[in-house]
């Protein structure tokens, strides 16, 4: 994160504030931990599982600000925790999120729902608190944790899909909106990453390709977003590839996955 000069910030009470959800785990935890190894940054760590968040904050000397963000009253009471402990949120990284894999038509209602609130629409609740804050300081940025899923679909994962897919329309609309404010909107879009995410869901990964990648890898590329503000980011990079053929070429791209995938 840089000042209005473009120098960077490092010290102090000048150090950037970052948001983080789904802290207590997986790729949350390591971005804590990518972002506390810099030093640069003070640290907000929120999730819903007090004992492993107390852990990864004191692992990387940030503030534990446990919460439900798919409840509004704990949702605006984490908003309000924020600017009461960093002053101001330069940063929100959103990587709360859950899966769910298995046929459509038997998937239950309420896990339908649950996707939904997780993923999607307490993500654009918690963004729609941070960032008037961030367009009265001209600055600040906004790191999505999407997924390929939601550019290309995936079979068996159509609601998870939907989800993300609605993470990326999301950060092109506010893109637009947020082009002359200071404000960066960026979507990180990893593919299979070795976290707890699959046990969780109760299905585990069982493609060939896209190999899992380490949270590390995928925080890294989240500490890249923050500082450089660029929109997408495929994890792993080669994933880029599909989703530019599914853009230019749908039915040829639905083809080969509908044979390949």
């Amino acid at each position: 994160m840089h000042d209005s000069s473009g120098r960077q910030v490092r010290n102090g009470a000048q150090r950037p504030v970052a948001l983080i959800t789904g802290a207590s785990s997986g790729i949350g935890t390591a971005v804590a931990e990518q972002l506390a190894s810099e030093g640069s940054w003070r640290l907000l760590l929120n999730g819903r599982d007090e004992e492993r968040l107390s852990d990864v904050a004191v692992r990387t000397r940030g503030t534990a600000l446990p919460a439900d963000i798919t409840d509004s009253q704990s949702r605006a009471r984490l908003a309000r925790e924020a600017l009461a402990h960093g002053g101001r949120v330069d940063a929100l990284v959103a990587g709360a999120g859950i899966g769910w894999a298995g046929p459509f038509t038997k998937m239950p209602a309420e896990s339908i729902d649950r996707l939904l609130e997780v993923n999607l629409t307490a993500v654009i609740h918690l963004v729609r608190l941070v960032l008037p804050g961030m367009i009265a300081r001209r600055r600040g940025s906004v790191v999505l944790i999407g997924s390929v899923a939601g550019s290309v679909g995936v079979r068996d994962e159509a609601v998870y899909a939907a989800t993300k897919g609605g993470l990326i329309a999301f950060a092109d609309s506010l893109r637009y909106e947020l082009a002359a404010s200071g404000v960066r909107v960026s979507v990180v879009m990893p593919g299979a990453v070795d976290t707890p995410f699959f046990s969780r869901r109760g299905v585990p990964y069982g493609r060939t390709r896209p190999r899992p990648v380490p949270a590390g890898q995928v925080a890294a590329v989240v500490r890249r977003a923050l500082v450089s503000g660029r929109s997408d980011s495929y994890v792993p990079g080669w994933l880029s590839m599909p989703a530019r053929l599914h853009g230019v070429a749908p039915g040829l791209f639905r083809s080969l996955a509908q044979r390949f995938g």
